[in-house]
């Protein structure tokens, strides 16, 4: 996938207070973004109590956080190539392109998880050794940091979901500092969660740039490889 150009009545310019207004309104209309297309997800989150037994239904209001952070990342990619003021049609643009093809590995993946955190919240009751316990917490952090090669290439290549999944697991181990600050910006996002579902929705939009900045030698690894 390619930016789109930018017309000339969405230049910024070329003073400070321009630039940084500009700075300041891209993360706000992505925020707003973000929020909107994942909002059904939030509302059945708020209507959830944090309880183990509810797992199978945080998966399910994860459903539309893939195509909107993808979305996100098509539009910060714009940001940091060819900054206009027009974010809501980058970001527009990008969930149009991506939404599907996220959506083919990203629901599988939740379920995965589910099934995965469903075990290790009940491992004495299902008599699951501990050490079982352990491989399974293993496979799913690999499984999240996989999922976050996966999702940038899914939101800034036009891959097939085969070659995004082989690709996710070539870059899983061929960076390993952008696994390791994946990881990192995945600490940050569930403490965020953890202390409140509104300090991680008001906080969507630095995450995902952070996130988007971190990836940035994948997609650079990607484009030198696959679209030279």
């Amino acid at each position: 996938m390619t930016a789109m150009t930018t017309k000339p009545d969405d230049e910024i310019g070329t003073g400070p207070l321009a630039r940084w207004s500009a700075v300041v309104y891209w993360f706000l209309v992505v925020e707003a973004m973000l929020v909107l297309t994942s909002a059904p997800g939030l509302v059945l989150l708020q209507l959830l109590d944090r309880d183990v037994s509810n797992i199978p239904l945080v998966a399910l209001a994860c459903v539309p956080v893939g195509p909107s952070v993808a979305a996100a990342l098509f539009a910060w990619r714009v940001f940091a190539r060819d900054r206009d003021l027009s974010p809501a049609r980058h970001f527009w643009r990008g969930y149009r392109l991506d939404v599907l093809d996220v959506l083919r590995w990203w629901v599988p993946t939740l379920a995965v998880l589910a099934v995965v955190a469903v075990n290790l919240t009940h491992l004495g009751a299902a008599g699951i050794p501990p050490v079982l316990g352990v491989a399974l917490g293993a496979i799913a952090l690999l499984l999240l940091l996989w999922s976050g090669h996966a999702l940038v290439l899914s939101a800034l290549f036009s891959f097939r979901t085969r070659d995004v999944a082989r690709l996710g697991a070539y870059y899983l181990a061929g960076k390993p500092l952008v696994t390791l600050g994946l990881g990192s910006v995945l600490v940050l996002t569930a403490a965020a969660a953890y202390a409140s579902d509104w300090l991680l929705v008001l906080l969507a939009a630095p995450l995902t740039y952070l996130y988007a900045r971190t990836a940035a030698p994948v997609v650079a690894a990607a484009e030198a490889q696959f679209t030279a």
